[in-house]
């Protein structure tokens, strides 16, 4: 009788959806967070483990924390106590060791085993080791690296890099991609000696063409940073000292050593598949994934951020056409957070059902964010002014389909370049019907600006191209960023638009901490910092608000 008067009384709730996240990092953090509701209404039961000892933390600007430029607080995303007050069970420094799918159970280093409905993989991506002579990339070795070797990717990376640094020490980078890059320049400007090492012709080589490597490489040179390209690396030659053996040089294949004081290894991540695969996951490059974020055929298990790669089983899927594997880009894996949660909240009954796949992602754009370096691209880049137009192609032979607007033009690629050497300045436009398909900017940021917004609205470029770039010289004056368009995405990581930023002006947020807070804008990378307060600036000209206010206090 008693459970008939609960139920009467309102009191009797069905048993609340469990949801075991493993993994604590910035896609974990928001796919919890956005989780909350069900959580506070007793809807869902979460269980968040992640292996480090601290809360989730901005992973993509730890090479500032490793120069001394920002702290580790700075760094935090989230806040494991505030989510234990909310009803979030955090376990931090523990990992998941085994998952029992038959049983819906997952085994903790501890021993203890816990029961989920619903698991998500958060795990992320560890750095790649390289295989040289000297390193030993086995996971379970109690020291994965020797001393004076290291990657980027945690805190304890972090300060090891910054000893090196504080005491003007000599580095090596090996690996010329972004974060290498940033890393390298970072390190520079703080005085250490810094040389990158990689194999290919130029930096950046899978994301730019020759002409913007070219000046990217003597730009770098110019902040004092020794370049090694075309370089294969062999080995590492340890030195036994008092503290055991010790990092002293880099082997070259052409005989070379590149003596110095750290290795820092850059050579891209790999996603964390092992404890998926080992409950017999489907794997590829990451965790394979449809595009409702599922790993099973049940609908049980999901996976998100730099471990999801998502490749459906339907044959000939445009969106899974010529994937390459998890981006490694933080925006990506936020947007999979917040579908989930979505998903997620439906199967608890606390929202309607979620939209019933995973809306396709934008086109990467790469963005190099350093002191007097600015790099952006995107696209189909390799094409250059006087290649020879591509074969016209179009299955139902109609000139008009290929390109409505000049029915008697094919819809051939064009390539428009800007180049100053010099000045360590450079552009490429490449363009379909004037939109831009592709898209280099070096030493250019405002022209680079108004290129990514109009690569990524589809918008065509002004019949008078030379007119981007002088949005770059000395009487520019204020960049026509489009940003009055209240549609134009400002933060490409979080997807917030120019219109949603005024809204937080307009609600009472008046620096650029504020409206970060309240929309999540330039919480990612950092590179839309400047459009920000641009639109903020912008938003609150008319009430005279002074730039220096829409800084942060720090």
């Amino acid at each position: 009788m008693s459970n008939v008067f609960a139920e009467a009384a309102g009191l009797h709730r069905p048993a609340p959806l469990r949801v075991v996240v493993a993994g604590y990092g910035p896609v974990a953090a928001r796919l919890v967070e956005e989780l909350l509701p069900g959580v506070r209404s007793g809807a869902l039961s979460v269980l968040l483990v992640g292996e480090e000892p601290v809360a989730a933390y901005n992973r993509v600007l730890v090479a500032d924390l490793a120069v001394g430029r920002t702290t580790a607080e700075a760094l935090e995303i989230s806040d494991a106590a505030e989510l234990r007050a909310s009803g979030v069970r955090v376990r931090l420094g523990e990992r998941i060791t085994h998952v029992d799918r038959a049983r819906r159970l997952v085994l903790l280093g501890d021993g203890t085993s816990e029961p989920y409905d619903r698991l998500v993989f958060a795990t992320g991506a560890s750095a790649t080791i390289p295989n040289l002579s000297g390193l030993n990339p086995d996971p379970a070795a109690v020291a994965m690296l020797p001393d004076g070797v290291t990657a980027l990717r945690d805190l304890a990376d972090a300060a090891r890099l910054l000893e090196a640094v504080s005491g003007g020490g000599r580095i090596v980078v090996l690996g010329g991609g972004i974060l290498g890059l940033e890393a390298a320049l970072a390190a520079a400007d703080e005085g250490a000696s810094v040389t990158v090492v990689h194999h290919g012709p130029r930096p950046l080589a899978r994301s730019i063409d020759r002409g913007g490597g070219s000046v990217l490489a003597a730009a770098l040179r110019r902040r004092g940073i020794r370049m090694v390209s075309n370089a294969r690396s062999t080995g590492v030659d340890l030195g036994t000292g008092l503290a055991g053996r010790r990092f002293r040089a880099l082997q070259l294949d052409d005989g070379r050593r590149l003596e110095a004081d750290l290795l820092l290894l850059s050579c891209g991540v790999r996603p964390r598949t092992e404890l998926a695969a080992g409950c017999g996951l489907p794997v590829g490059s990451g965790i394979l994934v449809d595009h409702r974020l599922q790993a099973d055929a049940d609908g049980e298990v999901f996976a998100v951020g730099d471990c999801a790669e998502v490749r459906c089983r339907e044959a000939g899927c445009p969106d899974c056409a010529g994937g390459a594997g998890p981006s490694g880009l933080i925006g990506p894996g936020w947007r999979q957070a917040e579908w989930l949660a979505a998903r997620l909240l439906a199967d608890a009954g606390q929202q309607p059902p979620a939209m019933e796949r995973l809306p396709a992602e934008r086109p990467a754009v790469i963005l190099l964010k350093a002191r007097g370096v600015d790099v952006s691209t995107a696209g189909a880049v390799d094409a250059e002014p006087w290649d020879e137009a591509e074969p016209w192609d179009n299955e139902s032979g109609s000139l008009e389909e290929a390109c409505p607007a000049h029915p008697t033009t094919p819809a051939v690629r064009q390539v428009a370049v800007w180049a100053d050497p010099e000045h360590g300045k450079y552009v490429k436009m490449v363009t379909r019907r004037g939109v831009l398909e592709g898209l280099v900017a070096v030493g250019m940021p405002r022209t680079a600006a108004e290129l990514v917004l109009l690569f990524e609205s589809g918008r065509a470029l002004p019949a008078d191209r030379s007119s981007l770039l002088r949005m770059d010289g000395a009487d520019a004056g204020v960049p026509a960023t489009r940003l009055d368009d209240p549609g134009a995405t400002v933060c490409r990581c979080s997807g917030v638009s120019a219109g949603r930023i005024r809204e937080a002006v307009s609600d009472g947020c008046g620096s650029l901490e504020e409206v970060a807070e309240a929309t999540r804008a330039a919480t990612g990378c950092g590179g839309c910092r400047e459009r920000v307060i641009a639109v903020i600036a912008a938003h609150q000209a008319s009430h005279g608000a002074d730039l220096e206010e829409l800084l942060p206090s720090a």
